[in-house]
């Protein structure tokens, strides 16, 4: 039997990669990060991966058991939704810690105009009355929102191609942040974007288009992050994350 830790990563996000890394390069660790597998072609972290979903909380409660995992930590996206909750079911489950990595999320500045929505389907309401072209970065999941604005132009942008139902006047651009700001700036006059529309994913890698709408004096529809399980301790970073592990297992 190995005496190393075994860390159980729910990864996908850029924060979930870097703590991988860190924590790979410690020799007392085994590392595994979850994917979900929603990606064609995802960015790899360090360490030991496996894709796809565990079937609920009893599953990942069952896995955490089978594979000896020794600490959980939710790395996952703000809007991943479901699977925090069942990381906290499972963790109780099995008797294993539980850290929840949340990166802050976007706050507005001077000059910014931002209308704040609860869901997708309050941000299609709204987006009539405030533009003709709207820049669509909600990613490819949740475009059924937005079909029916059949007199609305989108631009939108996500890493894999989307699928039906979507809006009839769309243009797809295929990417992956991070994007820079002069990047940016070149969208949207490029496309003559007049509305964006964004969750409220926080980090840097993708935050250069509130500053490009906000010199541009376009108005962006901000999709609120949905409610986090409760009594989970939070890092705010892969660093603190990293702190954590140290505090739970200073013999590692």
């Amino acid at each position: 039997m190995s005496d190393r830790r075994h860390i159980l990563i729910l990864g996908g996000t850029t924060e979930a990669r870097r703590l991988a890394g860190e924590l790979a390069e410690d020799s007392g660790l085994r590392v595994t990060t979850s994917l979900a597998g929603r990606v064609a072609q995802p960015r790899l972290p360090a360490g030991e991966v496996r894709i796809g979903g565990f079937g609920g909380p009893s599953g990942l409660a069952r896995w955490l058991r089978e594979q000896q995992v020794d600490a959980l930590i939710d790395a996952t996206h703000p809007f991943a939704g479901t699977i925090s909750f069942n990381a906290a079911e499972a963790a109780a489950a099995a008797r294993v810690p539980l850290l929840a990595v949340r990166r802050p999320g976007w706050e507005p500045g001077p000059g910014d105009r931002w209308y704040p929505v609860a869901s997708l389907a309050e941000a299609a309401g709204l987006l009539p009355a405030l533009g003709e072209r709207a820049f669509l970065t909600t990613g490819r999941m949740g475009l059924a929102a937005f079909a029916h604005l059949e007199d609305m132009w989108f631009l939108v942008r996500s890493v894999d191609a989307p699928e039906p139902p979507a809006p009839p006047r769309m243009e797809v651009l295929l990417d992956r942040g991070p994007f820079t700001l002069d990047g940016e700036r070149e969208l949207l006059r490029r496309h003559r974007v007049d509305v964006l529309v964004t969750k409220d994913s926080g980090a840097a890698a993708t935050s250069a288009k509130l500053a490009a709408a906000r010199e541009a004096g376009i108005p962006v529809v901000v999709v609120r992050r949905p409610p986090a399980p409760e009594g989970v301790p939070t890092a705010a970073d892969p660093a603190e994350a990293a702190e954590w592990l140290r505090r739970c297992f200073p013999d590692a």
